[in-house]
Order: structure tokens, then sequence, then C-alpha cells
């Protein structure tokens, strides 16, 4: 019921940046873009275990660039072999979290956020996993795996402050605290929209 209730909603009309804009740091910065933004898709994927609702992220490696060390959704740019961008965020998923892409239908989709740190144009999906998934994370890419209930995410205790320093400057962030893991910036943003079309449903 759930599910069938959480598909049709993705198909109305969606909270938009406005529902992103909850978990915006307090300076997040407008850019122009250097060029073209880079598109880019991520997965929200939901699955069962022990009868809960249940998604899941990943923290990164560290590595040079603006995204080393950051928890982030499943996903990644888009390549040009990638039929859609649908295509790419089921890809992504399957080499990062080392599970079947086969077994996991899309839902829909939300809406896309630019990230001017990388230039890349991210387009978040929504799919569910046949089954409790066995994580088996790309060691290149993954530190690790964090589960997170959905109940967590909606619950308001969760939500958090915490002060970023850039240079001589600092400003307020919002975070999901998922059990002492800090989800903030865009990740934070793209679940801020969906925890917002949870809340417009049955759950």
């Amino acid at each position: 019921m759930f599910l069938s209730k959480l598909e049709r909603k993705l198909q109305e009309e969606l909270p938009g940046l406005i529902a992103q804009m909850l978990m915006a740091p307090e300076k997040r910065p407008f850019l122009a873009a250097p060029g073209k933004p880079v598109p880019a898709a991520v997965l929200i994927l939901l699955f069962q275990r022990d009868e809960e609702w249940y998604t899941v992220f990943i923290k990164r490696n560290d590595y040079d660039g603006p995204h080393g060390g950051q928890i982030s959704l499943p996903g990644g740019r888009m390549e040009r072999y990638d039929s859609s961008l649908q295509e790419t965020a089921l890809r992504e998923t399957q080499e990062e979290l080392g599970i079947p892409s086969g077994r996991i239908r899309i839902l829909g989709n939300l809406t896309p956020l630019h990230i001017p740190a990388s230039n890349y144009i991210v387009h978040p999906f929504v799919g569910k996993y046949t089954g409790i998934p066995s994580w088996q994370p790309d060691i290149a890419e993954v530190k690790y795996v964090i589960e997170a209930r959905l109940s967590q995410l909606l619950d308001e205790k969760n939500v958090k402050f915490k002060k970023i320093f850039s240079g001589e400057h600092t400003w307020n962030a919002p975070f999901y605290d998922m059990n002492g893991e800090e989800i903030w910036g865009a990740t934070a943003m793209i679940m801020s929209e969906f925890v917002e079309i949870i809340r417009s449903v049955e759950f």
C-alpha cells in the first residue's frame, strides 16, 4: 500500500526546490556554472528489513575532489554509454553496492539539483529493491555502507545543525543525524524533498 501510494505521488507535481532548500546550508552558493552542467544521477533505494522500510547511503573513500570522503546516495555522472539518466542511477548503484540492478524497480524521480562545487546537475530517482540486499561495496569507491530507517528521516529530532568553516567564513548547515552519521549538503537537500513526499502519503 505504501509503495503504490508513493509511486502515484511521484508522478504528481513534486515539492521541488522549496522542499530541497529546507536542508540547504545557510549560505549555500548559487554560482553561475563555469560551463554546461555535467548530468549525473543518484538513487534513493528502498528495501524492507524486519517489516520496516529502509534506505541506504554510502561513505565515499577520501580522494582529491569536491565529493571525496562525503556521505552520499549511490550514483555518479552519466557516461556516454548510458542510454538514460535512469540507467546511470541503476548502473552506479550496482557498481557501488554490488547488488543486481535487475532487482530494482524504479518508482519515479525527484527534482534535479545543481551542485556548484562539481558543476553536476544531479537527477534523483527512487527505486524499490526486491528482497533483502546483501551489500558488496566497491572498495575502490566506498568506505562503508549506511542503512537508515525511513522513520529516522521522518523524526524531526534527527535534524540537527553544525558549523561549516570555509576560509574566513562560518555558517550553519542542517544535517540528518543517522546513528551518528551526518548527512548534509546536496544529499540532505535531495532527501528533504523525499521526506516531504513521504509525509504526504500514509506511511
